[in-house]
């Protein structure tokens, strides 16, 4: 062994055990000492949480058995405004009847987004039920105390039967405390019994209900609009297309409703004391509904204080992380995990995480999300060029080992392990990768895949305008001319617009599906194959697609005019190539032609 590498190794072996020694010694003191002071932070935290939430209890408690309850008729409406939204309520129920969001406008009206639709006499939004899902909400009149501009208590005396058909003297109230700059606000339920004692009806003290309906107005034939019932069961994410039925929930972390753009939450501050049972209700009256329903367990105190923190705002990622980090929001709320009910691609959410900071960071300059569309349109044609360059060279290699593969394919025909072998080696021989024509495809459509969840539910789309007049909001379909006379067939597909991006792409996919068959002659059944890809399949998509998101189709009619330019190169360096193999093709035939020709002579 030289003298320099044991003189290396000696020195690499002190330095190992000095650093050892020195993270031994100095370095995981210090991070045990750290790991006690944060976990002893957290406790403290913690009970200092718990003293608050006792502390809040305990006044909401006092702030309703102090009250002399005087049970009112008269109905009335309240008027709470914050920089969010206008919430109106009704003492009938003490229920809230309309809730607009200040932000964010009404395509159709004009106002604030009416995020509480379809209320009707028996049924309105946060209202009440005695005992379990099946029960009539609360139509009394409430009495009403406003305790300031953003707090307002409703409650009543009452006096029933529970399961077991004993008489029951309690007092209800509903305590709701808003704050100026917050998109959630706290529910308080309280239930004060006057004889002690559980309060159980069938099952269940009370079932507490969302609003009939989300807003904007929803319309089940537009089949780019959707309505969910979401959930965090136990940690995990729970997502389920909105129908009658009852689910089984190991613990309702929080459980709410969602639509594109914007979606109603409820998240009580003690899950265990829910059913684990949520109804869901998809009619309200005979309109199409979206309501679930959360049952309470039976209380087996003399008082009873449940907190609820209510979202109800946009289905958007910077709003709903927010709870995720008590000093964010105005509740301390963390790890509330709201931001899983924004919804994503599956399995290629990290592309569309990928796609949705270079769009952000693109309309920083750019302040326009279609311009923003088409850079980054321009930036993925560029990045994924060398692929589909590759992929049109390894055509071209395929059609020069051709004449070869068929020779094997003779040859090896009862013995397809030694063909398969043989394949390999020619493919290895001639540079040649099967996969290489699949990869920009499959590349192509996972981006295709991810970018249409990324236009079709992106909160930042939302009225988002490109071109005035024609492109107004790059979540919806753009239009050139609307008519209100309904057409028989037409009306229904076109949903009584015509579209000026479905004959753009249309038309730039039939040229760029031209243009590449140029460049890349099939033959036989691939030569038909073809065919159809290039007629078939953007005819196929014009019907599909004509409604689709208009951001979506901008993306890929600009993608296809980038493509024709890139294959118009790819077909010119095709060309040559193909010429250089014709060359030597005709020089191969005639050195062959010589040599038989000089036997025959001799």
């Amino acid at each position: 062994m030289e003298k320099n590498t044991i003189l290396a190794i000696a020195l690499s072996t002190i330095v190992l055990i000095v650093s050892l020694f020195i993270q031994t010694k100095y370095v995981m003191p210090r991070q045990q000492e750290k790991a006690r002071e944060q976990a002893a932070e957290f406790e403290a935290k913690k009970e200092e949480q718990e003293a608050q939430i006792k502390a809040e209890k305990e006044m909401i408690s006092a702030s309703f058995s102090e009250t002399t309850v005087q049970n009112s008729e008269d109905v009335q409406e309240f008027v709470i405004s914050t920089n969010k939204a206008k919430i109106t309520f009704t003492n009938r129920g003490g229920d809230i009847i309309s809730y607009q969001l200040l932000e964010h406008k009404d395509k159709e009206t004009g106002s604030g987004v009416e995020m509480v639709n379809n209320i009707t006499s028996s049924n309105r939004a946060f209202s009440l039920s005695f005992g379990g899902t099946e029960n009539p909400a609360l139509n009394d009149v409430f009495n009403v105390t406003k305790k300031d501009d953003y707090t307002i208590l409703f409650y009543r005396d009452y006096e029933i039967k529970d399961s077991e058909g004993n008489p029951k003297k309690f007092t209800l109230g509903k305590r709701y405390t808003f704050s100026p700059d917050d998109y959630a606000f706290k529910l308080d339920i309280s239930i004060i019994s006057k004889e002690g004692g559980k309060f159980e009806l069938g099952g269940a003290s009370y079932t507490l209900r969302t609003a009939p309906q989300i807003g904007p107005r929803y319309d089940k034939k537009n089949r780019y609009e959707v309505r969910q019932v979401l959930a965090l069961n136990g940690g995990k994410k729970f997502r389920k297309n909105i129908s009658d039925k009852f689910y089984d929930l190991n613990s309702v972390d929080w459980a709410g409703v969602g639509g594109k753009y914007f979606t109603m939450l409820v998240k009580p501050s003690s899950p265990s004391d829910m059913i684990g049972k949520i109804k869901v209700s998809s009619k309200s009256e005979n309109e199409d509904g979206c309501q679930i329903f959360i049952p309470r367990k039976p209380v087996l105190d003399e008082t009873s204080n449940d907190t609820y923190y209510i979202y109800v705002g946009p289905r958007q990622e910077r709003e709903l992380i927010k709870y995720n980090d008590q000093t964010k929001n105005a509740w301390n709320l963390s790890n509330a995990k709201f931001n899983e009910a924004l919804q994503t691609s599956g399995f290629l959410s990290w592309i569309e995480i990928i796609l949705k900071w270079c769009l952000e960071k693109i309309n920083l300059f750019a302040h326009n999300w279609g311009i923003s569309i088409i850079i980054l349109t321009i930036l993925l044609k560029i990045v994924l060029f060398p692929l589909n360059k590759n992929a049109a060279m390894g055509s071209l290699k395929m059609q020069k080992i051709q004449p070869k593969m068929k020779v094997l394919q003779e040859k090896y025909k009862n013995d397809q392990q030694k063909l398969s072998m043989e394949m390999q080696k020619l493919y290895k021989e001639a540079g040649y990768n099967p996969m290489s024509g699949c990869l920009p495809m499959v590349v192509q459509m996972f981006i295709l895949f991810a970018l249409y969840n990324v236009f079709n539910n992106y909160f930042e789309f939302r009225g988002a305008s490109f071109v005035k007049g024609w492109i107004e909001d790059l979540s919806a379909g753009d239009s050139i001319w609307t008519w209100k006379r309904n057409i028989p067939f037409i009306s229904a597909f076109t949903m009584n617009n015509l579209r000026l991006l479905p004959f753009i792409y249309t038309a730039s996919q039939l040229l760029n599906g031209k243009i590449t068959q140029y460049g890349n002659p099939g033959t036989g059944a691939s030569q038909s194959q073809m065919k159809f890809m290039m007629y078939g399949m953007p005819l196929m998509f014009f019907f599909l697609f004509y409604n689709v998101p208009s951001g979506l189709l901008l993306y890929w009619a600009v993608s296809n005019i980038i493509q024709i330019g890139q294959q118009l190169v790819i077909n010119s360096v095709m060309n040559k190539k193909r010429s250089e193999l014709e060359n030597e093709k005709t020089i191969n035939k005639n050195v062959l032609k010589f040599k038989g020709g000089k036997k025959k002579t001799r």
